[in-house]
């Protein structure tokens, strides 16, 4: 190695280690710092985060979602501090779980990976959609690609504003169109998303897809609410 090179390699090690230093890694679910052989979530988050039965299917649009963990506790802040604070990093390791999920319960189920978008107007805002992150990242992860088949076309109130499944139904009724029908047509889809609470809006963009020509969707969140009721999970 030349020496110019070597000094350059140095001088990045040496950066690196005095921004670890200045700003040391943390658990991005109990914020405590890591250790040399961890990234992104400590040894004790990896056992102990709650997981949901993975499976959960519903009588919508979509056939069946894998969550990979409970939306509870740390999870919960976790999620909140990605979606509202500015946590865009968290993609990378909210991501890699979730294609572990995936590759376990869905493997060979889809043709297209996709995600759930938001407004341009909550984009603009927020400065990132965490659902497209996350498709990025698991399509990264399982050495594929994410791509946009739907569009937000109004800037609804937040699901996370509004209590109980109708209102939520009411809510996200004829918002999404998809982009290009005939990148969807006879394909299956995996639609990404970050929460699932009544399953609304994964029903409403399923059923965008199934329209425009999809021969089935299945889907994927990082979290959903423990409901303790097995492998059923109703809209």
């Amino acid at each position: 190695m030349p020496v110019g090179e070597k000094e350059a390699n140095m001088s990045g090690k040496l950066y690196a280690a005095l921004l670890d230093l200045l700003f040391p890694q943390k658990c991005i679910f109990c914020r405590k710092v890591l250790r040399g052989h961890e990234s992104g979530l400590c040894v004790e988050c990896a056992q102990a985060l709650p997981r949901p039965d993975p499976l959960a299917t519903q009588g919508g649009a979509y056939s069946v979602c894998a969550a990979s963990l409970c939306y509870s506790d740390k999870v919960k802040r976790a999620i909140h501090r990605y979606k509202f604070g500015g946590r865009a990093n968290y993609a990378k390791t909210f991501g890699a779980i979730m294609a572990d999920t995936i590759e376990k319960e869905l493997k060979g189920r889809y043709d297209i990976i996709t995600w759930v978008p938001i407004s341009a107007a909550r984009k603009r805002a927020r400065g990132y959609d965490q659902s497209m992150l996350l498709a990025y990242t698991i399509a990264l992860e399982l050495q594929d690609v994410a791509v946009e088949t739907l569009r937000k076309t109004v800037h609804n109130e937040p699901q996370s504003n509004l209590s109980g499944a109708a209102l939520r139904r009411k809510n996200v009724e004829g918002v999404y169109e998809v982009v290009d029908p005939a990148l969807v047509k006879g394909k299956r889809i995996l639609l990404v998303d970050d929460i699932m609470t009544t399953g609304s809006t994964l029903s409403e963009c399923a059923s965008a897809l199934l329209g425009a020509g999809a021969t089935e969707v299945v889907c994927a969140v990082l979290a959903r609410p423990d409901t303790g009721s097995g492998r059923i999970f109703k809209n």
